[in-house]
């Protein structure tokens, strides 16, 4: 089924988890694809994961800090030079940062999160909803968490910047909806990527495992969430499939979110 064929897909946090892993799906059904992250490494393996699933694969790779608006405007500009419009945006990128209570959580830390988290959402939606206003269309999907539609504790950097995702998705939506844009977000929960990983670590640095074995006891599944899992979602909010789907926050947890 190659739902993206000649379809272009901006995905920003591509070097990694859950952008590695919608890369991969969209260029196996067809996507020309633009990656973009802070990590030449992280671009590289991407690179080679999409040319390993989808050797006929078309991809842009550009480096790039989010939170930064020239290098925003740089990655959107290089994907219209290479490609000459943008029909699908995975707006991804975003850190968890340190856990800690409230009162200890500190306002560096705070600003850090949010600078990649919500600034580099809003960044990017800034820059790609009036091209695709301009072109007629486009499909958005931006990563917000469950984290953002619940308290989960010990991340109020985190916990405020995704909360404040789903306020960006909901508003875009409702803007934009006229000019034939969808903006959906996804919430996703416990899926084990490099991120969630390194969550564990913060909770217990001697034995993760046994952190992440505890972690998951509350879901609903008893297992965590992977990467392709995630994606097989975008890969439907960003086609044709979810035409009439619009302002949405799909959670994406085995059902944790839905728990009393």
């Amino acid at each position: 089924m190659d739902r993206f064929t000649d379809r272009v897909v901006l995905i920003t946090g591509g070097g990694s988890g859950l952008g590695r892993a919608a890369a991969v799906r969209l260029a196996a059904e067809g996507a020309r694809l633009a990656l973009v992250d802070v990590s030449v490494e992280g671009l590289t393996a991407s690179a080679a994961a999409v040319a390993e699933a989808a050797p006929s694969a078309e991809v842009l790779t550009v480096t790039a800090d989010v939170s930064q608006e020239a290098d925003v405007e740089r990655y959107v500009a290089a994907t219209l030079e290479r490609f000459g419009r943008i029909d699908g945006f995975f707006n991804n990128a975003g850190i968890e940062g340190r856990q800690n209570l409230t009162e200890d959580f500190t306002v560096e830390e705070f600003d850090r999160v949010h600078a990649i988290d919500l600034r580099g959402v809003f960044l990017g939606l800034e820059k790609v909803l009036g091209v695709m206003r301009r072109q007629g269309g486009g499909y958005v999907v931006n990563t917000a968490s469950v984290g953002g539609i619940r308290g989960v504790g010990n991340q109020s950097g985190y916990a405020a910047a995704k909360h404040g995702v789903v306020g960006l998705t909901r508003n875009s939506a409702v803007e934009y909806g006229q000019f034939g844009v969808r903006v959906n977000a996804i919430a996703p929960g416990a899926i084990w990527t490099p991120m969630v990983e390194g969550s564990m670590r913060q909770l217990d640095a001697e034995n993760p495992e046994r952190a992440a074995e505890q972690f998951i006891q509350v879901n609903p599944t008893k297992r965590y969430g992977q990467a392709p899992e995630i994606a097989s979602v975008v890969a439907f909010l960003l086609s044709d499939d979810a035409s009439y789907v619009n302002a949405a926050v799909v959670p994406i947890d085995g059902g944790q979110s839905a728990k009393y």
